[in-house]
């Protein structure tokens, strides 16, 4: 037998963070993680934020276009 041994300590004590699959992951990768789900959750309240200003803008547009129908149709009614 040889008097080398591997360490067998190094990878006791690497810092793990485990998820909710059980999945062991260093800390940077659920960090990067973390970042990309609140990446992901600002873009969808983002993406929500314009959905709602463009209706909001549509419904403007419409109700202009409904007055200025409603113009053109009193101009084109007989007196």
């Amino acid at each position: 037998m040889t008097d080398f041994t591997t360490p067998t300590t190094a990878a006791l004590t690497r810092p793990a963070v485990h998820g909710r699959e059980g999945i062991e992951m260093l800390l940077h990768e659920a960090l990067a993680r973390s970042r990309h789900q609140e990446a992901v959750t600002a873009a969808r309240e983002y993406a929500l934020a314009r959905q709602f200003t463009a209706g909001r803008r549509w419904a403007s547009l419409a109700g202009y276009a409904e007055r200025r129908a409603e113009r053109a149709r009193a101009a084109a009614r007989p007196t």
